[in-house]
């Protein structure tokens, strides 16, 4: 739904849109207690407990005082609610800050401070260097007569880097004095969560300009909690405020994540329902029947002649009031408690600290480290997961002359340098794309160097290399561009970006010589981006040899070209890109489309290598945790040579003829239907025979594999421990996760950049690496690391005592209820089948507060193994991989051991006072004694 924003117009926007007040609470004060105890009792097992409680304010029928439920009820609660109640307040004051920030905004034609809450859309906020950015803004005004500013979008997307942002050529040469009456209407999408796009229009009203329309990217906007840098004063128009910001739209909480150990319980759970609702039914009909054959014949007794209606329900009631305790109501409360230690313990590890940039490991879902023990697949990226993401230029081809290839260095080739002195027009066009075809901010430093700023490390790593090689970047104010080279200064004219994309997979910029007015389209990007549109008459085997070539050494590779633009056309197709660039509805496509009008008869000028290398501890790390069992797949944006070459310099696959790399590819659905067969074949083959055997796939591919030989791709999948996807996307990585789980594979996925955000938050368990992309994956996954080599801690060292401290907890939880539930199960057999309780209110409550509290504690710290040996011998995941410690298996045997130890207890409690006058206390006290002192026993026979 379109929304029209009517500038600097206080009576338009006042009433339309919301104001800027923003609410992350989840509560207020009048909805809290309904809402969170609606939220409490929606959960089975709390309505099963308030449903016992309610029944032991019968008299009639309770066994006990019926604060021994209310007490531990009322207490969970109390305790669940706090901290949502600690947690909103928290929210509130962070809120309340936010909301009373003092800002600066035109109203009625001057400027007023007002807090950031009363900030209307439509209003004209001024910002000031290093301010943040209290809303969703239009830039229409900056202090640089280019119309550029410099904000920092950390807060927002996690990227480090300054980003720059332009005002809309409508606006351009507007003062200070006219940008405080400015009029206008901006049309644009409803809100929604896409930081990356904005697809608007604005149009002046007279007599500030003309009636056009002006085409409004994300490139014209800075969005909420962005910062202002580098840049004295900015202004721009309120387009979405409060909630319906990008970053208001984005938040929420997180869909939570069940691991095979809670699913397990829960089925447990389900099972001692079941076994106790039996339970129930025979005691209660038992003691029904024993009632009116044997009790009313017993004169002590005193059963009634005559007796209402439900007097049949009284004692099944009893006794269901009595097994209650088989599921014990604290298993919740305790596991949420020690898993929010086992984080803690993540987080407070040195040896999971990166020293290089002293950044320290964290769990940001608390519950879900036991999950890490079962992990069965680990889906990773490559660049900047793998490899250090600090990208080093190493060789080139130009003109099909190679250069670097002897030295290892192109900066270093004596032929390279040569050509430059001697002024070789193709090495100079070359290095011109370098300099000029990017997203590069240069900016100086005190000390007079120039810094360069970007979003992207191959983009880095060309500018340096072009500097080095004499052509600097040394200056970019809005459209114009500064380059010095060999004394002399070169100056370029930006017309148009043509912005790299996924889909696309190449960048280009139109671009018009300052001095000689000839207009060039420079162009950079994948080989099969850039060579199928190279010029009919251009021989490119060359440059095929050259990417194959750099490929085989795992370099990555860009290739680089050009081509002059007539006027006319570039005039012709300028009016298609500035209408593709306006329309509201699949402007991205529209654009796409417009882009390959102009991007054809390229003439390619050469290839560039460069050089990322492994992270330190890498190879290692994967060959410890493929003992580990678990199987790697590697998904990369990458070409296939050079995943290839990462792939087996990191241990991920194997070289011949102890490992086989079978290839999956093809253009069309035949092509793919016929070389998946075929890999399929020689999997099925090779399982029976000692050989590691993996699959490549491409992004073409795998598209058509997923879409049309899902079945077929997914036995691929169950057969093969190893696979690299290429040149996929984002959402294909995503697709590939959600593939991997439906076979009921437990995922890890693990990235370090924004375009794996999606794969880490489909993952049953998302790691993300802090990296040099920024904190985006970091900030979307379950746990953040340092450097890739502490996952084999991460999963061997913290997964695995999770795991194995859980299982214990969990049925040591049903073993000392079930214990106690037992030996009231044997006393009713003594009491008449009655459903009397041997013990009183005040002894339950004990038990199950104070006396078996301790291995709660005791639990959380014990270590079967010490931390050495898990590392040296990694195959002992195996048994947290399949279950081993907790399964009906597992969980018979605590059963039968509840049941055994409740016969002893019992037997002993009952013959120590077998002929002897006593008092009911006494066997109570006896019993309970007992049971204190089997489960702390076992307590001690379990842990080390």
């Amino acid at each position: 739904m379109k929304r029209y924003i009517y500038i600097n117009d206080d009576e338009t926007s006042q009433d339309l849109y919301c104001a800027n007040r923003l609410s992350n609470r989840k509560y207020t004060l009048m909805n809290f207690l309904p809402k969170n105890l609606w939220e409490q009792f929606s959960r089975f097992m709390n309505q099963y407990f308030l449903l016992i409680a309610c029944l032991q304010l019968w008299s009639l029928i309770t066994p006990v005082n019926p604060a021994s439920t209310w007490g531990p009820l009322i207490f969970i609660f109390a305790v669940s609610a706090t901290k949502e109640a600690w947690d909103d307040y928290n929210r509130y004051l962070s809120d309340k800050k936010a909301n009373e920030k003092e800002v600066w905004v035109v109203k009625q034609g001057i400027k007023k401070l007002i807090q950031s809450q009363d900030i209307r859309v439509g209003n004209i906020v001024w910002l000031r260097e290093n301010d943040e950015v209290p809303c969703d803004l239009v830039l229409i005004g900056t202090s640089d007569p280019q119309g550029v500013c410099y904000v920092e979008t950390a807060a927002l997307d996690g990227e480090t880097d300054l980003k720059t942002r332009l005002i809309p050529a409508a606006c351009m040469g507007m003062d200070f004095e006219l940008l405080h009456k400015i009029k206008g209407v901006i049309e644009c999408p409803g809100p929604d969560k896409d930081i990356r796009r904005f697809d608007g229009n604005l149009r002046l009203l007279p007599p500030f300009i003309d009636n056009d329309v002006c085409p409004l990217t994300i490139k014209n906007t800075i969005l909420q909690s962005c910062y202002l840098r580098n840049t004295e004063w900015a202004c721009g128009v309120a387009v979405y405020t409060g909630n319906e910001t990008k970053l208001g739209m984005t938040r929420g909480i997180p869909e939570p994540k069940l691991t095979a150990v809670d699913a397990m319980i829960d089925k447990l759970t389900g099972a001692i329902f079941v076994f106790q609702i039996v339970v129930v039914i025979v005691l209660g009909t038992a003691g029904n029947v024993w009632k009116d054959t044997e009790a009313r014949k017993q004169w002590y007794v005193l059963y009634p002649q005559e007796f209402p209606w439900y007097e049949l329900l009284v004692i099944p009631l009893r006794f269901e009031l009595l097994c209650s305790i088989m599921i014990p109501i604290s298993i919740k409360v305790s596991l949420d408690l020690v898993k929010s230690l086992y984080a803690k313990f993540i987080d407070w590890d040195y040896e999971m600290i990166d020293p290089e940039t002293d950044t320290p490991s964290h769990a940001t879902n608390t519950a879900i480290s036991e999950d890490l023990a079962q992990v069965e697949y680990i889906l990773t990226d490559k660049t900047g997961t793998l490899t250090e993401n600090r990208m080093i230029f190493r060789r080139c081809c130009i003109g099909g002359i190679f250069y670097g290839n002897e030295t290892g260095d192109a900066l270093k080739d004596v032929g390279l340098l040569n050509a430059i002195t001697s002024g070789s027009p193709d090495v100079i066009r070359f290095l011109t794309v370098m300099a000029v075809c990017n997203t590069v901010i240069p900016a100086k430093s005190k000390a007079g160097a120039i810094l360069y700023k970007a979003q992207s490390q191959d983009e880095e790593a060309l500018v340096h290399a072009a500097a080095q090689l004499h052509m600097v970047l040394v200056n970019k104010n809005a459209s114009i561009l500064e380059i010095k080279f060999n004394g002399s200064v070169l100056q370029y004219e930006i017309l148009e970006t043509l912005e790299f994309t996924s889909d696309r997979k190449r960048m280009s910029v139109v671009v018009k010589d300052c001095h000689s007015g000839n207009i060039s389209l420079l162009s950079k990007g994948a080989d099969e981006a850039i060579l199928p549109y190279a010029h009919a008459g251009q021989q490119t085997r060359t440059f095929v040899e050259a990417v194959e070539q750099y490929s085989q050494l795992g370099l990555r590779t860009l290739c680089l070209a050009w081509r002059e633009v007539e006027e006319d056309e570039y005039q012709e197709w300028s009016l298609m890109f500035k209408e593709a660039s306006s329309t509201l509805i699949d402007r991205e496509w529209r654009i796409a489309e417009v882009c390959q009008r102009l991007e054809h008869d390229l003439k390619v000028l050469g290839v560039t290598a460069i050089e990322d290398r492994l992270q330190d501890g890498v190879p290692e790390t994967i060959e410890t945790l493929r003992k580990a069992g678990i199987n790697f797949w590697m998904l990369t944006g990458d070409k296939q040579n050079t995943a290839i070459q990462i792939a087996l310099s990191c241990n991920f696959i194997s070289p011949e003829p102890k490992g086989q790399l079978l290839s999956i590819d093809g253009k069309t659905e035949d092509e793919v239907c016929r070389s998946l067969e075929r890999v399929l074949l020689t999997m099925r083959i090779t399982t029976s025979e000692p050989k590691d055997v993996a699959f490549v796939v491409d992004g073409w591919a795998l598209e058509i594999a997923l879409k049309h030989y899902r079945k077929a791709f997914t036995e691929l999948a169950i057969l093969s421990r190893t696979a690299i996807c290429c040149r996929v996307t984002p959402s294909q990585k995503a697709q590939l996760v959600e593939l991997l789980k439906s076979c009921d594979y437990r995922t890890l996925a693990i990235g370090d950049g924004g375009n794996d955000v999606r794969m880490i938050q489909k993952a049953d368990i998302g790691v993300g690496i802090s990296g040099r992309e920024g904190l985006q994956a970091a900030r979307a996954a379950d746990y953040s690391i340092g450097k890739f080599r502490f996952l084999k801690r991460l999963i061997l060292v913290h997964g695995r005592y999770s795991y194995n401290r859980t299982a214990f907890l969990s049925q040591y939880s049903f073993y000392k209820s079930l214990l106690i539930c037992f030996i009231q199960i044997f006393f009713s057999f003594i009491s008449g089948l009655s459903g009397t309780s041997l013990f009183n209110s005040v002894s339950l409550m004990a038990y199950n507060v104070f006396y078996t509290s301790i291995p709660v504690l005791v639990s959380t710290i014990d270590k079967d193994l010490s931390e050495g040996t898990v590392m040296q011998h990694p195959q002992i995941l195996f048994y947290c991989q399949a279950g081993r410690l907790l399964n009906p298996s597992t969980f018979a045997g605590w059963f039968g051991r509840s049941l055994f130890h409740a016969i002893v207890a019992f037997v002993i409690s009952i013959h120590v006072y077998a002929y002897e006058k006593s008092e009911m206390e006494e066997v109570s006290m006896v019993a309970l004694s007992g049971c204190i002192w089997l489960q702390a026993f076992v307590v001690a026979l379990e842990t080390k």
